[in-house]
């Protein structure tokens, strides 16, 4: 039996890796400034879980520093509850709504506050990003 093969895309270089280091953390200071809270999602493996704006750095070639919203885990754990045991999409749950809405609107604040304070902000795939959003850079 062979092994499964995961064809993960290429790495960016270390120097492309510690520039994107160097963003993130401007971002969390940034972030942190307007009073919200704020976790390096690749440095604390708690930080997942934790509400507030989560931000990591994606290591490959076409990665960046990506920034995430989470709720607190009675509005999540609730609504993926829900989900996962299936809804109705025409007329989901009001917590599923709630959820969903919240999710938007803060990754629509989030880009807003960033992009105010001199960040470029991407919204990136969202098949492959969910409620992500994107930092590409800063323009002082």
């Amino acid at each position: 039996m062979t092994e499964p093969e995961f064809d993960l895309p290429p790495k960016a270089s270390p120097e492309v890796v510690a520039e994107r280091e160097t963003l993130a953390d401007e971002v969390c200071r940034e972030l942190a400034r307007t009073g919200l809270p704020v976790h390096r999602g690749d440095l604390d493996d708690s930080a997942e879980k934790r509400p507030g704006a989560r931000v990591h750095v994606a290591p490959f070639v076409d990665g960046g520093v990506c920034v995430n919203w989470t709720t607190d885990a009675e509005l999540r754990d609730t609504a993926l509850d829900l989900f996962a045991r299936g809804i109705d999409y025409a007329d989901p749950p009001p917590v599923l709504r709630h959820y969903n809405n919240v999710l938007q609107r803060m990754r629509a604040a989030l880009s807003e506050i960033l992009a105010s304070a001199g960040f470029e902000v991407a919204e990136p795939d969202r098949h492959g990003h969910g409620s992500m959003i994107q930092v590409t850079g800063f323009r002082p």
